[in-house]
């Protein structure tokens, strides 16, 4: 996410002073395993950030589980 932001001071139809400035933003999120990658959505609103994040079934997530063999 960014945010941007710009300041101005006239006086007389001249510039006393501008300012400008630009932040980014980023958080990272470790997934839980059942959780269905492939579909996860975000969006922002109003200045919120929405993120949908759906499950896997229990069906789906036990399909995924890799059985190792120990020798």
């Amino acid at each position: 996410m960014e945010k941007k932001s710009k300041n101005e001071e006239k006086k007389n139809n001249r510039y006393l002073r501008r300012e400008f400035s630009y932040s980014k933003f980023q958080q990272t999120i470790v997934l839980s395993d059942n959780v269905n990658k492939d579909n996860i959505s975000a969006q922002v609103e109003n200045g919120v950030l929405t993120i949908g994040i759906p499950k896997l079934d229990v069906e789906e997530f036990s399909k995924e589980v890799k059985i190792i063999e120990i020798k």
